[in-house]
């Protein structure tokens, strides 16, 4: 009994507990509902709700949130909320608005469902009160920056009283949204921004009055986020960061940025910054950094982050000390800036954006010098340079530095000597062209001085600027001159020629080519001396004029025996300039010039033929240059038949050709004529024959014959079947299935079939049986020995031997006709016809394998 008690009073206090639990949840009806608080963010037209946690809230709350409008709270938005439980007593939830919160009333009420049971009551209305407008218009949103690209909705608040008939976007009228008592609004979308100067957007509202209210507004894009964030320090003392802040904003924009750089692993306080760098101060002692960029502006914001260490980010800033120009070469020194503890750097320097010299660099003092060759003379440059700590961040390029190379004048110099014949001494002209290299500055040349030495004696003779030769007379000795421009910030380069011992052997002519040119001019060549050393000179001078000749020379490089220039050829040696020859050139050509002599056929083949002449084309007495040659190539079969071939040879000196594509045992004429720039001259002609092509007719004769036995080797093999083949072509006709066992009852039978038949109703026929030696045990005797001189008679008897035995056919009805035997060393028998038959001489001892026959009218 006294458990029954204990038991009883321990199951009331369950359900005591029980009772208490479900109490201070919110699982019935009658639970509190909770309380919600919100909070207005007008800039982002957003709603903040919040309320406290319950007491006993299970692991995941559910709440249903009802949004409405006006004071009627017209129900804009319901919705289910699952909230987790976690460790802060306080719920929030936020909700985005199309319309701007201050346009009306908007009002927020919440109930929760606990433990899946019923929900609690709902909670009072909190509302945030909209703006009310007293005297004008009020219109919202009241930001005045909107976003690029989104749909915005406008309202208009009136005063009490007054009617709204109108909202116009950029002087354009929008349909008319009715959102409450004197609150009426427009939807604008995909905000645009504007392309003209003026860039703001104006928004009006009109009363049924008449009254306006406007206010202005701009559209602008969000922030972007830094790209290409980077950090360097020029002296480790200072800190360069720098990135790119992408879309470029229009001047004219509202919309303000502010950039911010933030020392995440440092205790400084946020660094403000330009649009797209910042300097900042190096933290003493740190080595590593992380930043973070942020870039803020009434759109949004966005941020970067970077780390890096200072020892890797060095950048030189380099200075320019000095620039010391020379004719082909630069001298160039510049400083690093910052007092680096590096004395060795990777420096680059460009001149006129060609970077022509990368290396290593040992700095003295922090001052850095290079020599750059190779410049032209007399010719202005731009040079800028650069350096790296350790080859792979690159400090910027300097300023460029303009300097101009010293100018240059070198003297072409030549000479002209004059022989006397009574006398040792030489007279010889010296004669000079300065040449001035590039055009940055003008040069000046103050004089000339003429220096020569013979025999270890050297004089000098000062010469005028305005003077460009000068008549010296030497001994028949080797004698050596030197002529060197004066300028007015030096000297040009000395220039030497030498005059050779007097020598009056002969020299030897040089085998040449001149011709004249369709531009006036000459077209030298001639054959390339072994002995040159340094090249030729080529000297000319014009005739006929009634000045005295102005004596002119170009140089010719070793190598080159070409030039287009006038005549005369000069050698140049170690030992000095030799006279080689003068020629005389025309300078009009006649076309009337000789024929080619001792023109002569070389080879001939049955298809081309190989022609030779000879022809003087530097003979003095010809009116023109000889230029080339015309052969020309016509069948001899009538003068007016046409020229087959008709080919130019373009140098004179070749006086071959081989001209190809000739008909085989042709006569042909062949021409040839010397061409100058006027035309062909007088032709010389000679007819050849080309020769039979035997191949040819070889080949049409070998061509069968070699097919024929081709064919009989390939049919060699097949040799057995093809004679059966033959056998039953040529073989007696199928059907009649004669064998020699009943050659003798064939022969009576046909016998007499044929018997009541004219002889003009037959047909003939010979039928010859070749003899083949059977085997022995297959061999037939057709006749008896007693019968050996019995005839073959014309009529059928029953008698008749068996050396005459009547042979059937199976074409037609014929005569009887009879096997006579032939003799034994002819081994053939014969059948005919016995009605044409009057006698056949007693048949020999025949033998028979094989029958052949063949049937033909008579």
């Amino acid at each position: 009994m006294r458990n029954f008690r204990l038991f009883c009073t321990n199951l009331l206090g369950l359900c005591f507990l029980f009772s208490d639990s479900q109490t201070e949840g919110f699982g019935d009806s009658g639970s509190l509902p909770p309380t919600p608080n919100i909070s207005h963010f007008s800039d982002k037209q957003s709603l903040g709700v919040s309320w406290p946690r319950n007491q006993g809230a299970s692991e995941r709350d559910v709440y249903e949130i009802q949004i409405s409008r006006t004071e009627n709270h017209t129900i804009i938005y319901n919705r289910n909320v699952s909230i987790s439980a976690g460790d802060s007593a306080q719920y929030t939830w936020t909700w985005l608005s199309d319309l701007p919160l201050e346009c009306v009333d908007h009002s927020v009420r919440m109930r929760s469902f606990c433990h899946q049971t019923g929900p609690s009551p709902w909670s009072n209305w909190i509302t945030n009160h909209g703006t009310k407008a007293r005297d004008k218009f009020k219109i919202f949103p009241s930001q005045s920056v909107l976003k690029e690209g989104s749909n915005v909705m406008f309202c208009c608040v009136a005063p009490v009283g007054v009617n709204i008939t109108s909202i116009t976007f950029k002087d354009m009228p929008y349909p008319l949204l009715n959102i409450g008592d004197g609150v009426k609004a427009i939807l604008v979308s995909n905000l645009a921004i504007p392309t003209n100067l003026i860039k703001i957007l104006s928004v009006t509202c009109t009363d049924s009055a008449g009254k306006t209210s406007s206010v202005g507004k701009s559209v602008s894009f969000p922030p972007q986020r830094p790209r290409n964030l980077s950090c360097t320090t020029s002296d480790m003392i200072n800190i360069r960061c720098s990135w790119d802040p992408g879309r470029k904003r229009d001047q004219y924009d509202r919309n303000n940025q502010t950039q911010t750089l933030h020392i995440e692993n440092t205790d400084q306080a946020p660094i403000p910054c330009q649009s797209s760098s910042c300097i900042f101060p190096a933290v003493p002692q740190r080595q590593e950094y992380n930043i973070r960029v942020e870039v803020k502006d009434q759109l949004g914001e966005e941020m970067a982050t970077y780390s890096f260490n200072i020892s890797d980010r060095v950048s030189p800033v380099l200075e320019w000390d000095r620039v010391i120009p020379e004719v082909t070469e630069v001298s160039l020194s510049w400083t690093v800036l910052g007092n680096l503890t590096q004395n060795n750097f990777l420096c680059q320097v460009s001149v006129d954006t060609e970077t022509i010299s990368k290396q290593t660099l040992r700095s003295e003092n922090g001052l850095c010098k290079v020599r750059l060759e190779g410049l032209h003379p007399n010719m202005g440059y731009s040079a800028k340079a650069r350096c790296s700590v350790n080859g792979r961040l690159w400090g910027k390029w300097t300023w460029p530095v303009l300097f101009t190379t010293c100018p240059l004048v070198t003297l072409d110099l030549w000479r002209r000597i004059d022989y006397r014949s009574d006398s040792d001494i030489r007279r010889v002209t010296l004669l000079w062209k300065p040449h001035v290299f590039g055009r940055a500055t003008t040069v000046k040349i103050q004089a000339y001085t003429v220096k020569w030495s013979q025999e270890g004696q050297t004089l000098t003779e000062p010469m005028d600027s305005r003077q460009s030769q000068a008549d010296i007379s030497i001994g028949p000795k080797k004698c050596n001159f030197t002529v060197q421009a004066v300028l007015n910030n030096g000297s040009s380069i000395p220039a030497h020629i030498t005059i050779l011992p007097k020598d009056n052997s002969e020299i030897p002519l040089l085998k040449k080519s001149l011709n004249k040119t369709s531009a006036g001019g000459f077209s030298l060549w001639w054959d390339e001396r072994t002995s040159v050393t340094c090249g030729y000179t080529v000297e000319w001078c014009i005739l006929g004029g009634s000045a005295s000749c102005t004596l002119q020379w170009i140089k010719v490089p070793k190598g080159n025996n070409t030039l287009f220039l006038p005549p005369g050829h000069f050698k140049c040696t170690e030992h000095g300039d030799k006279l080689l020859e003068i020629q005389t050139g025309y300078t009009q050509e006649l076309r009337s010039v000789k024929y080619p002599s001792l023109i002569k056929l070389v080879k001939s083949t049955h298809a081309s033929v190989t022609l030779e002449w000879h022809y003087d084309e530097e003979d003095a007495a010809q009116p023109a240059f000889i230029t080339g040659y015309l052969v020309t190539v016509q069948k001899v079969q009538s003068d007016t038949a046409p020229v087959l071939f008709n080919v130019s040879v373009g140098d004179p000196r070749q006086k071959s050709l081989t001209i190809e594509g000739l008909q085989q045992h042709q006569e042909y004429v062949c021409s040839v004529s010397a061409l100058t720039k006027v035309g062909p001259g007088l032709p010389a002609s000679i007819t050849i024959r080309t020769k039979t092509n035997y191949f040819s007719h070889l080949t049409k004769i070998l061509t069968p014959i070699l097919l024929l036995l081709g064919c009989t080797a390939l049919l060699w093999p097949q040799r057995i079947l093809l004679k059966n083949v033959l056998k039953k072509i040529f073989a007696y006709p199928a059907g009649m299935n004669i064998k020699t066992p009943e050659f003798e009852s064939f022969l009576n039978e046909i016998d007499q079939k044929l018997q009541s038949h004219k002889v003009e109703e037959c047909i003939g026929c010979d039928i010859e049986v070749m003899h083949i030696k059977p085997l022995w045990h297959e061999s037939t005797i057709l006749r008896t020995p007693e019968h050996t001189n019995t005839m073959c008679s014309p009529a059928f008897q029953p008698s008749l031997p068996p050396s005459c035995v009547p042979l059937q056919t199976g074409y037609c009805p014929q005569s009887t006709v009879l096997l006579c035997e032939r003799p034994i060393h002819q081994q053939i028998m014969c059948i005919a016809n016995k009605s044409y038959l009057s006698m056949i001489a007693e048949p020999q001892e025949v033998e028979f394998t094989e029958i052949r026959s063949s049937f033909e009218k008579l």
